[in-house]
């Protein structure tokens, strides 16, 4: 492969210095290079060390710049960190380049013609340092030539853009006059626009400010509205639930009573049975004498319809588990409870103290067992809560040996058992 034919030179014609130059432009390129990007007669090449590539594979790297494709790709790596003076020395440049070996390289690379009019004199042999003087003579005067005739067309161009410039400025002093009446009009546009909008400004506060206390108005009706009406919906749910609970339990009792005792009719009146008063000890139906720590009145108080059964959960759990930990004294606890409420059918509620943002869905650890975790207050509080919502006359038992707590559930018409009953009744399960 050859240089491009608009050079016209053979390899040898090249003078020693810019080809050495030219093979160190080359060695630079080839290192920067990716492996697959280098031709395959330069691979060793691309081996060498940076400082013996451009000395110990010159031969090679000569060789490959007489390729087309290797020597385009150079120059456009020379052009681009020499951007300035590879605008000078392309073929199409006309202006004259101060003589470099610099300009000579990229001349050569880019194909110019005059890349030996850019050599250095004493870089240049001989014969052709006269013929170099004489073309760049030439090329001088024809530069000169040119520059004459383009300073004459630069003063025609000088004279009517005098002419122009002086027509402008009699139009820019007209259109400053103007620029300064649409000013002052400006100003006054603007500080009456300004004033209008003030008002504006003013009567939308006011109107923000008026809406603003309205809505908080009606935000504030509605939530004391939403909060009666949620207020009022529960007390009427906890009213039908007493009384329908308590009528179920009446008719449930009484009927369970007449088929276990087997009633007869009714022979006596209650006139006939009117007898002196006499002092007398109440006892609670269904004890039959036994005491509350017998584990068998609390089998017959749950055999009761409708009974409900609610138990001080640790109170109970650290009766007769105190040793496991509290979760598994929970479970222990649930798991006997669920027994109880299988065989009994009673309603089973057990309550323990939980802490402050704790949420425990209820009936979470056995089925037939409600577990209620107190939260923001104490079990205790729970309980006295749950036996206060029951209807009066509903078999109500509060397993606890608090004996506050016996006191005020006792008062709420509940039977209190203390946590031994539970703990023995539920070791015989």
């Amino acid at each position: 492969m050859g240089l491009d034919a608009g050079t016209g030179d053979e390899a040898g014609d090249v003078p020693a210095a810019l080809r050495t130059a030219l093979v160190q432009v080359a060695a630079d390129v080839l290192g920067a290079a990716e492996p697959v990007d280098v031709p395959p007669s330069l691979r060793a090449v691309h081996r060498f060390a940076p400082r013996r590539r451009a000395t110990a594979g010159a031969g090679p790297l000569w060789q490959a710049l007489q390729d087309d494709a290797f020597r385009a790709k150079v120059a456009r790596v020379w052009a681009q960190s020499h951007a300035e003076l590879a605008a000078s020395v392309a073929p199409d440049a006309s202006a004259p380049v101060p003589p470099s070996v610099q300009a000579a390289v990229g001349a050569w690379l880019l194909g110019t013609a005059r890349w030996r009019e850019l050599l250095p004199p004493d870089e240049v042999g001989e014969g052709a340092g006269t013929a170099q003087v004489q073309a760049r003579l030439e090329r001088a005067q024809s530069d000169a030539e040119r520059l004459r005739s383009d300073a004459v067309a630069a003063r025609e161009e000088a004279r009517a853009a005098q002419d122009q410039l002086g027509a402008l400025q009699r139009e820019l002093r007209r259109l400053r006059s103007d620029a300064d009446r649409a000013r002052s009009e400006g100003r006054r546009a603007a500080e009456d626009a300004r004033a209008s909008l003030d008002a504006a400004e003013l009567a939308r506060s006011r109107a923000e400010e008026d809406l603003r206390l309205a809505h908080d108005e009606r935000k504030s009706a509605h939530a004391e509205r939403t909060a009666a009406r949620a207020e009022l919906r529960a007390a009427r749910k906890l009213a039908d639930v007493r009384v329908r609970l308590l009528l179920d339990t009446i008719v449930d009792a009484a009927s369970g009573l007449r088929s276990e005792l087997a009633l007869p009719p009714v022979a006596d009146l209650p006139a006939d049975l009117v007898s002196p008063p006499t002092e007398r000890v109440a006892a609670r139906l269904g004890s039959r004498g036994r005491s509350v720590d017998d584990p068998a009145l609390l089998d017959e108080l749950l055999r009761q319809p409708w009974a409900h059964l609610v138990v001080d959960g640790y109170n109970v759990s650290k009766t007769g588990y105190g040793e496991l930990s509290l979760a598994e004294q929970r479970r222990r606890l649930v798991d006997g409870l669920a027994v109880v409420a299988a065989r009994t059918g009673a309603e089973v509620t057990c309550c323990f103290d939980g802490q402050e943002g704790q949420q425990h869905p209820p009936g979470g650890y056995a089925r037939g067992v409600r577990v209620l975790f107190a939260v923001g207050e104490i079990a205790d509080d729970l309980i006295r809560r749950l036996v206060d919502a029951e209807p009066p006359g509903r078999v109500l038992v509060v397993v606890t040996s608090d004996r506050e707590v016996a006191r005020d559930v006792e008062q709420g018409g509940a039977w209190v058992v203390p946590s031994s009953t539970l703990v023995a009744r539920l070791q015989r399960l």
